[in-house]
C-alpha cells in the first residue's frame, strides 16, 4: 500500500524555521492514488490530474480542517469525465456536508451539480464496524471520542492494513480493532497539543503525547510502526520533543510530502 502525505497538521500554518519556511498543511493522506484519506489538503498539492485520480473519499468528521478541500475539488472536477467521486463517510457527516456546505448557499450542491444523474459527488453512508470495499481496498469505520460524531478507519489491501484513528481523545474501541487485525503495518494517531495544555486537550477531544503513548499500548503491537499527525503548527517542535522522549521505538512524526509504502 502506497501512502503519500498532502497535508498532517491540526491547521494550515507557514512556520519560520532556520532552514527555510515550512508549510504545515491540513490533513490528507492519498493512498494508492486514488482514495484520499480527510480532505483537508487537496488542491494545494496536488495537479489536476492527480486530482482526477481520485475515485474515493474517506471523511472522519465534519470538522472543516478535514473537509476544506473538498469544495474547490469540485470545482476541478466538474468535467471530469470519470465522475462522480464517492464521498464515504457516516450519515452524521454526509449530512452536514450537504446541509452546510453543498448547501447552495455557503458553495453550490455539487452532490447534484452539474447534472443530478452525473454529479461531482455522489454519498455513500459507513455503517461504523460494517467492512466494506472501497475501490481495490477494504475499508472499516470505527467511532472514536471526539466532540462530534467521527470515526477512525482501518484498510485493508489484502496484504498490509493501516489504522488512522481521526481526531480523538482517549478511546478503546479502535484500539481493540487494531490489535487484532493481522499484517498491521502502520497506526496513523493524531496528537494534538502538548503536554502544557491538558486541559485544552480534555475539552477540544485531543491527544497530548503523554495520552497518545496510553492510546499506543492498547494496540499491544510494539513491532507496529507509529505515525504521529494533527500536531498544531504552533506547538510542532514542543510536541515533537516530547514525544521523541515517550521510548517508543517505532515512533516517527508525519511531514507533507513523504511516501510510505507498508
Amino acid at each position: 500500500m502506497k501512502v503519500r502525505v498532502l497535508g498532517c497538521h491540526g491547521s494550515d500554518h507557514l512556520l519560520k524555521e532556520p532552514s527555510g519556511p515550512r508549510h504545515c498543511r491540513a490533513c490528507g493522506l492519498l493512498v494508492n492514488e486514488t482514495l484520499l484519506v480527510d480532505a483537508g489538503t487537496i488542491g494545494a498539492v496536488l495537479t489536476l490530474e492527480e486530482q482526477r485520480r481520485i475515485r474515493h473519499v474517506l471523511v472522519s468528521h465534519l470538522h472543516f480542517d478535514h473537509i476544506q478541500g473538498l469544495p474547490l475539488l469540485a470545482d476541478n472536477l466538474v468535467d471530469d469525465p470519470a465522475r462522480p467521486l464517492v464521498l464515504h463517510s457516516i450519515p452524521e457527516v454526509l449530512k452536514g456536508l450537504q446541509s452546510h456546505i453543498f448547501n447552495g448557499e455557503v458553495y453550490p450542491d455539487f452532490m447534484q451539480l452539474p447534472d443530478p444523474h452525473r454529479p461531482v459527488f455522489s454519498a455513500r453512508p459507513l455503517e461504523p464496524r460494517r467492512t466494506i470495499q472501497v475501490g481495490d481496498l477494504r475499508v472499516t469505520a470505527v467511532p472514536v471520542n471526539h466532540l462530534v460524531p467521527t470515526v477512525g478507519f482501518v484498510i485493508e489491501d489484502g496484504t498490509s492494513t493501516v489504522v488512522y484513528s481521526g481526531d480523538t481523545y482517549e478511546t478503546e474501541e479502535l484500539w481493540r480493532v487494531a490489535g487484532n487485525v493481522p499484517n498491521l503495518k502502520a497506526a496513523f494517531i493524531e496528537c494534538s497539543f502538548p503536554e502544557s495544555m491538558p486541559e485544552v486537550a480534555k475539552v477540544s477531544r485531543h491527544l497530548t503525547p503523554s495520552l497518545f503513548a496510553r492510546e499506543v499500548q492498547k494496540i499491544g503491537r510494539p513491532d507496529v510502526p507509529i505515525y504521529a499527525y494533527h500536531l498544531k503548527p504552533r506547538y510542532r517542535d514542543t510536541i515533537q520533543r516530547e514525544l521523541s522522549q515517550l521510548g517508543i521505538s517505532k515512533l516517527m512524526v508525519l511531514e507533507e510530502g513523504q511516501s510510505l509504502v507498508v
